[in-house]
């Protein structure tokens, strides 16, 4: 893993000009006339600005919107983090919805949208945070500057749980044994677990051997200080004085090193409920790109599942964790290439909804299988909405209608914003 690419220099900046913002683009930034990005705007401010390019940096606000609210983390701005922390909730989050509309709109699609699920501030259970070297005693950790490479140190976060937030001395101190390699660039993935924190480090150079093995007791003696579940390098363990177990559905569930989780619990849940009641009156359900069985457990508590996802690990978590829920319908799980190999129509036969949740490339191949099938009822879980939009299109020329949608801003102040969509027959 090399170091990050250096920083390009920066554009040649106008001096001061006024802009008015006229509304709030896709990524979060306001836009001024001649598409001028102005971040950190709202529509209808009119504020002070240098301009290079397509770009602008805000010197003052003018005339501020009345939308405009104090930002809650004094991070706010150099961090790249949060973009959208200056905006009144209520149209934030509407802007959110109508960036949903606006995008399966490209395809000529329309559908009825039901309440958006909105993350609260502090319950995020998942930070990837930067490491940058410090002492050796404790590391710089933090977030990504606005647009660039640079670290902004972070000491409070508030989208984060505040047990997240309290670890973070701990994991300042964690990080300086991962820097025996000058090219190492280490990220800390962290997650709150029901049995304590567990962090999965990425971006250390493997091909000088790794850490040493006093490199990997210093880890160790110092995850044991601040009492963290388990430490893996890559996957590999480092430290383990717990299982790291989430709960889905009735299900227990040890969390494979590095897999994936969504980012609030609150907003599992609500999906979770969201698609049991479209899939409720199923006789097979197949749950498609799985992973350890965020959706799989509430589902086998209404039918036999066929569930499959590429991560053989997830799949032996799953099926680890199936014997904690007593009284499940039947799981079928497999480690399965859902893009080299789709489940084929042929298989659906027995099958009357599908749930699938692919990553954000979508998943245009499984998506030309289902609309092959005679399957009812798909329910297709999305972080993409631009992905989600195309293999929608798909389904809708198989014969599918796309009957509803939920938003769910779980990555709160972020332009980010994701769905669940249920499609019928």
């Amino acid at each position: 893993m090399s170091r990050p690419p250096a920083a390009r220099p920066e554009p040649a900046f106008s001096e001061p000009v006024e802009l008015l913002i006229d509304l709030v683009g896709a990524q979060g930034d306001g836009v001024a006339s001649g598409r001028i990005y102005t971040p950190l705007t709202l529509a209808g401010e009119r504020v002070m600005a240098r301009v290079a390019g397509d770009r602008a940096e805000v010197e003052s606000i003018l005339t501020p919107s009345p939308e405009r609210v104090e930002p809650p983390c004094p991070h706010f701005g150099a961090c790249g983090g949060c973009s959208l922390q200056h905006w009144s909730h209520a149209p934030y989050l509407a802007w959110k919805v109508e960036q949903i509309r606006l995008t399966l709109a490209r395809e000529g699609i329309e559908t009825n949208f039901v309440e958006a699920f909105a993350a609260a501030p502090g319950s995020r259970r998942r930070v990837a945070l930067h490491a940058r070297k410090g002492s050796r005693a404790a590391a710089v950790v933090g977030y990504k500057a606005r647009r660039s490479w640079n670290l902004v140190p972070i000491e409070v976060c508030p989208i984060a749980d505040p047990r997240l937030v309290a670890a973070f001395p701990a994991l300042r101190r964690l990080a300086p044994p991962f820097f025996q390699s000058p090219k190492s660039a280490p990220m800390l993935h962290v997650t709150l677990t029901g049995t304590g924190i567990d962090v999965d480090v990425t971006g250390v150079e493997r091909r000088s051997g790794g850490l040493s093995a006093d490199a990997g007791r210093e880890v160790a003696a110092r995850a044991a200080e601040a009492g963290f579940a388990r430490v893996t390098l890559g996957g590999e363990m480092l430290y383990g004085a717990m299982q790291p177990v989430v709960q889905f559905g009735r299900g227990r569930v040890v969390l494979p090193p590095g897999g994936f989780l969504q980012a609030s619990q609150a907003a599992e849940t609500a999906m979770a409920a969201f698609i049991c009641e479209a899939a409720a009156g199923a006789n097979r359900i197949a749950d498609l790109f799985c992973g350890a069985g965020t959706f799989t457990f509430p589902l086998a508590d209404i039918a036999p599942v066929l569930a499959a996802d590429s991560s053989p690990e997830a799949i032996a978590a799953l099926k680890a964790g199936l014997p904690t829920a007593p009284g499940l319908k039947p799981v079928d799980a497999q480690a399965r290439d859902l893009f080299r190999r789709p489940v084929l129509a042929a298989e659906l036969k027995k099958i009357d909804v599908v749930v699938f949740d692919p990553p954000r490339a979508g998943a245009a191949e499984q998506a030309a299988q289902l609309a092959e099938s005679k399957v009812s009822t798909v329910v297709g879980v999305s972080c993409n909405p631009a992905t989600f939009a195309r293999d929608a299109a798909i389904l809708i020329a198989g014969g599918f209608r796309l009957d509803r949608v939920k938003p769910v801003d779980q990555f709160l102040w972020s332009p980010h914003i994701e769905l669940v969509g249920v499609f019928v027959r």
